[in-house]
């Protein structure tokens, strides 16, 4: 049975950009399973963000806003003293993944519009954990804040996100959002960066195609 590899993280603008795309192409997919694994685009840094790295950063955010269409906050990256590490965040999904399983890509989603379009800090806790329950409770789920946190801040999420990060380095990939098709005990690539749906569409049908 074919199965697709998500490696994605949730405060990577392309990947924001990506979400749409990839919600498409797994509607039109319902009996393919997903396995997503975050890729720790700028994990673990120390450093306070800079006006120049801002200005970098905003940049690029710009044009994933033109190819997109998603909404970005007009005072991103506004928070006095931010760190961009993207650590927290990813660990959320994978929290959200050991506490729900079904739910880690709409907890994955949900960070990125809180980063993105609502400039929440998403390297903060309990922010982290006011958009999982949120998600939670729409999907009729009965955990709560602190339920979340606890486990967010175990030993056990630690490991298995730096784990995903590790994985994501044995692999080779570097650049985010990637998809890759795994048949037949093989890792095919489908696509590396922001892709339309119908490409990822046409990529997969060749793939699927291919003799094993």
């Amino acid at each position: 049975m074919a199965k697709l590899i998500y490696i994605a993280d949730p405060m990577c603008s392309w990947c924001y950009g990506f979400g749409p795309e990839l919600t498409t192409l797994l509607g039109g997919l319902p009996d393919t399973q997903l396995e997503l694994i975050v890729g720790g685009l700028r994990a673990y840094n120390k450093e306070v963000m800079d006006e120049k790295l801002k200005a970098t950063l905003l940049h690029h955010w710009k044009k994933v806003e033109e190819v997109s269409g998603l909404p970005f906050a007009k005072d991103g990256l506004s928070h006095e003293g931010f760190i961009y590490d993207t650590e927290p965040a990813c660990r959320a999904v994978v929290a959200a993944g050991m506490l729900a399983p079904d739910t880690a890509l709409d907890v994955f989603h949900a960070i990125q519009h809180g980063f993105y379009a609502e400039n929440l800090d998403t390297t903060k806790g309990e922010v982290l954990a006011d958009i999982a329950v949120s998600v939670f409770e729409k999907a009729d789920i009965n955990i709560d804040a602190a339920e979340f946190l606890k486990t967010w801040a175990s030993e056990e999420a630690r490991n298995a996100t730096e784990a995903d990060f590790t994985q994501t380095k044995l692999w080779g990939v570097s650049g985010f959002p990637t998809l890759v098709l795994e048949k037949s005990g093989e890792l095919h690539l489908v696509t590396s960066g922001y892709t339309k749906t119908e490409t990822l569409i046409e990529r997969l049908q060749e793939l699927i195609d291919q003799p094993a």
